[in-house]
């Protein structure tokens, strides 16, 4: 019964998600910012219903940018789950764009691609994510650089903490949890880690039972003349707390 469950819910969501293309391809174009957060927001939370997922937000959702949003990151579904509480433009790694049917998604949503080995290709994502900021967008990030396995977070990337120094920009810092709703306790479905494919992970997300997603948003921080390795650090510790905190 669970595997024909999961078959379901996988049937479902790849109609949900041409869906979402579609939308992307034919009305984007024609929204305004706020409709097409309104969009994006929408589509995200369909989703996750279809996937078995609840999404739990604590603290106060941003309204608007600047502002850089920093995150700790487990799972493909990460963007999904923060998109489904308050859409923004996401830094992500280039080979997120070649995911099969989401990567499409996500390009189409306004994600900013990073060769993150390569040191000038950083730089200009830097410099692309002030522009934006200064334009008013809000921007998320996730600073570990790669997925971890929830246990424990990575060091933070300093290196896109300058785009908010140089915007003017306060960071924002957003803790991730995937628990099982009736234990409290992670759950182990979304991890997305060394030897998992995504396909294996997109499996096992579609198989679970209870998954909850908890979004913790944390207060806004300005830079009040912190360098951004000290800032990074600090957001990390903020990050550490959010992702910890006992969801409601």
């Amino acid at each position: 019964m669970k595997t024909l469950r999961a078959l379901g819910r996988a049937l479902h969501a790849l109609w949900h998600v041409v869906r979402g293309l579609w939308i992307i391809r034919t009305e984007f174009g024609r929204l305004t910012p706020a409709q097409t957060d309104l969009v994006v927001r929408e589509w995200s939370r369909g989703l996750l219903r279809i996937l078995g997922v609840a999404l739990s937000v604590r603290g106060e959702v941003p309204t608007g940018g600047p502002l850089l949003q920093v995150a700790n990151h487990t799972s493909w579904l990460d963007i999904i789950v923060m998109n489904a509480a308050r859409p923004s433009r996401f830094v992500s790694k280039a080979d997120a764009r070649h995911w099969p049917l989401l990567g499409s998604l996500i390009t189409g949503a306004g994600t900013l691609y990073i060769e993150r080995e390569k040191r000038r290709d950083a730089m200009r994502v830097v410099h692309h994510v002030a522009e934006r900021l200064q334009a008013g967008d809000v921007i998320s990030v996730f600073p570990e650089g790669t997925t971890g396995d929830g246990s424990e977070l990575l060091p933070f990337h300093a290196n896109l903490f300058q785009a908010a120094i140089s915007a003017g920009a306060p960071v924002l810092p957003v803790g991730l949890a995937f628990i099982d709703a009736a234990t409290g306790r992670p759950h182990p479905a979304p991890v997305f880690v060394g030897d998992t494919t995504l396909v294996a992970s997109i499996w096992n997300v579609l198989s679970a039972d209870g998954l909850q997603a908890v979004v913790h948003y944390g207060l806004p921080e300005e830079c009040l003349g912190r360098d951004r390795r000290t800032w990074a650090q600090q957001a990390r510790d903020e990050v550490e707390r959010l992702r910890r905190s006992e969801p409601l």
